[in-house]
């Protein structure tokens, strides 16, 4: 019991050194102006969403362009503040966006 109690303490106190340093990544204004990036590429694909349901396909593809915009800034800055790993999983996001405007027929 004493040996879960310990492998539970030390999983715990590894997930907060990590919050830690994320939180410490997080505060550099390279990396605030990147999640700042991410935010509106969420807000922007919401409106995309909401453009597809109308119809309107023109609308639709200006707004994947800006999304794909505010990915490509947002990987760049966190290539900058030093969190690689989040902008290798915005690489994904920005494929993702790539089939949706094939769906769409943007290109």
């Amino acid at each position: 019991m004493r040996s879960v109690s310990l492998a539970l303490a030390s999983c715990v106190m590894g997930l907060v050194a990590g919050t830690v340093a994320v939180t410490a990544a997080s505060a550099r204004p390279a990396c605030i102006e990147a999640r700042k990036k991410v935010e509106e590429a969420e807000a922007l694909r919401f409106q995309a969403r909401q453009d597809m349901r109308l119809g309107d396909r023109g609308r639709v593809c200006d707004t994947l362009d800006e999304i794909g915009d505010r990915y490509n800034d947002a990987r760049d800055a966190f290539d900058d503040c030093g969190e690689g790993v989040v902008a290798i999983d915005l690489r994904s996001e920005l494929r993702q966006l790539r089939i949706a405007k094939k769906i769409n027929r943007c290109d």
